[in-house]
Order: C-alpha cells, then structure tokens, then sequence
C-alpha cells in the first residue's frame, strides 16, 4: 500500500468583502473519507485532527481537514465568525471530498458536523456516519448565552461582545453578539435531529464545558438514527489523553 502525503492548498469561500482564504489539508485514499471540523478555536493541528490524519495514512483512508475562517492558517478575523460563516466553509471544504465521509466533529464542531449532515441528508448524499466529540449542539444559547452574569449581558447588549477567561488560552475567549444572534438561526433542539447515518458520540464526565446532560439531551433528539453514546467517566472537555485517541479511533473504525 502506498502511504499517501497530506497536501496543503487554500480555497477562497465567499464573495466581495466576504470573501477569506480556507487553509486546508487533504490526503489521497480510499473511502469512505474522514472529514475533520474543530471546535472554537480550535484548529486542523490539534491532537485529536493529527491522530486522525494518522488513522487515514495508516489505513489508506482519505482525510480532509480545515480551519474555519479566524482560525489556525486561514485568513477572515475570528470576530467576525458566525455558525452560519464557518457552516459555509465546511460545505466548501467538503465539496473537494469524493464519495461518503465520516464526519467527525469536536464540541463547536459537533454542532456544524450535525448541521452539515443534514443537509447533506437533505441533497440525498448522507454522511456515512458521524463521530461527535464533546459535541455542543446549539452552544450559543444552550452553554453560552444562559450562562452568562447580568454583567455580562450589559457588556453582550452595550459593547457588541463578552470576553472571558479560558483555561486554554492565556488570552480571553471574545464572544461577539453577531455570534449570538446567528446561532438562532439553527438551533436544534427545537425538534427531531435527522443525520440520515449512524452516530457515535464520545463525552467526558467530567467535561466543565460542555456537560454529559447535554450529549444526553442530543441522543433524545436522534429518533431515526443508531447512536451510541459512550461516556468516559473521567474524561475532560478535550478528550485528547492517549486512551481517548484510541476510543477516537475505535469509534470511527466502528463506523468504516
């Protein structure tokens, strides 16, 4: 088997001043693919994205990462990020990609995995399964916004954004109204999530961000899709240790 390069390029998604430059790493292989997309802040180089790039060259799978504009090597500010924006980019990004993808998307990501499938599930061409990771489906008003101190709302309302302390960036996570109101526009909680393939979903325990309660939630939600859920009882919001990349790989092995 000849073990295939992850090749760099950029594509330009949007037009006039919308228009930004989508970094993007693809591997040749066979099907179905892998289709990575992050969380928040997150990029195409972080553990979880690299040891699936690994699965994909170790078994002669395809591979297709991307960072969404205001993140990692793509162009666009990160504040001028909305759902919609990055939701745009992934349905680009995915369009390069040839025959069924597994779609594996961490915590934001796993919000747009779901969004991306259906309507992947609504042109007739369904994913061939998902893997959602800490998955935070309708983050913006679930997680977020019902979150947020009196103080905090003032600043949402007044400034156009809140700021706040991450424990994975020396610098605050800065989120912005525009945000806020996009994401009511595909909220999925409202009713039946159809994904039209099968679903696993891996959630920690002892996740501070996104909570088990709500990867409980979304399985509600999943009525005409097998899902598996498994919960790591000592698991965090990153699932990145050794024993979670291997539960990563199992799980979208399961899925081949």
């Amino acid at each position: 088997m000849t073990i295939t390069q992850s090749k760099p390029f950029r594509i330009p998604v949007g037009s006039g001043d919308q228009n930004r430059d989508i970094a993007v790493q693809q591997r040749d292989g066979n099907g179905p693919g892998l289709f990575w997309l992050g969380g928040y802040r997150s990029d195409m180089m972080g553990s979880k994205a690299l040891a699936l790039d690994a699965l994909g060259g170790e078994r002669g799978m395809a591979v297709t990462r991307f960072d969404y504009s205001g993140h990692g090597g793509s162009g666009g500010a990160f504040d001028d990020g909305t759902i919609s924006r990055w939701l745009e980019e992934a349905e680009a990004v995915h369009a390069l990609t040839q025959g069924p993808q597994i779609v594996v998307g961490s915590s934001m990501g796993g919000w747009i995995a779901l969004l991306l499938a259906k309507r992947l599930l609504a042109k007739g061409t369904p994913a061939h399964g998902l893997v959602l990771i800490a998955p935070a489906p309708d983050m913006t008003h679930e997680l977020m916004l019902k979150e947020f101190t009196p103080d905090e709302h003032e600043s949402l309302q007044n400034k156009g954004y809140v700021d706040q302390p991450s424990q994975y960036s020396e610098t605050p996570y800065r989120i912005t109204r525009a945000l806020i109101e996009d994401g009511k526009q595909h909220l999925l909680f409202g009713g039946v999530i159809e994904t039209g393939c099968p679903v696993h979903i891996l959630q920690g325990g002892r996740d501070p961000d996104v909570p088990q309660a709500h990867a409980i939630r979304l399985v509600t939600h999943m009525l005409h899709d097998p899902v598996t859920l498994t919960l790591i009882p000592d698991g965090d919001h990153r699932l990145s240790r050794d024993e979670d990349l291997a539960r990563l790989r199992e799980a979208v092995l399961g899925l081949v």
